[in-house]
C-alpha cells in the first residue's frame, strides 16, 4: 500500500491538494478497515457502508487530482472505482446473506436494459 510504503511522499501530495498532512494515517486506517469489512462479509450493513465510503474516497481522490490539473494522477482512482463497482455488483455471489442494495442495483440494470430494448424494437 503506497500510503504506508511512501508515507512522506503521500503526506506531501495530500498537503499539495490543500488538505492537512495529519489525514494520511487516518486514511490508512480507514482504508484497511474498509477492506476488512468488505472481505469479512460478517455484517452486511457494515460492508455496504465500507463500499460507500470507498466509493466517495476514490471519487473525491480522482476529483482532487483533476482539480490541481494532474489528470494522470486520477487514473488509479478511476481504476479503483471500476474494480469497486465490479466487486459491489458481484458481491452477492459470494455471500450467504445477500446485500439488498447490490441486488436492487442489479435489478435496476436489468430493468433499464429491458426498457432500452423496448425503445429499440
Amino acid at each position: 500500500m503506497i500510503y504506508v510504503a511512501k508515507r512522506d511522499w503521500v503526506r506531501e501530495a495530500i498537503v499539495g491538494f490543500g488538505y492537512p498532512g495529519y489525514l494520511q494515517p487516518i486514511l490508512v486506517a480507514i482504508k484497511v478497515l474498509a477492506v476488512v469489512a468488505i472481505l469479512s462479509r460478517g455484517n452486511i450493513a457494515l460492508s455496504d457502508l465500507a463500499y460507500a465510503g470507498m466509493f466517495y474516497h476514490l471519487l473525491l481522490s480522482g476529483l482532487a487530482h483533476i482539480g490541481v490539473r494532474k489528470p494522470k494522477g486520477a487514473l488509479p482512482a478511476a481504476v479503483g472505482l471500476a474494480l469497486l463497482a465490479a466487486s459491489f455488483i458481484t458481491q452477492n455471489a459470494a455471500r450467504e446473506t445477500p446485500s439488498p442494495y447490490a441486488q436492487s442495483a442489479a435489478e435496476q440494470r436489468i430493468t433499464l436494459a429491458k426498457r432500452s430494448w423496448i425503445w429499440v424494437a
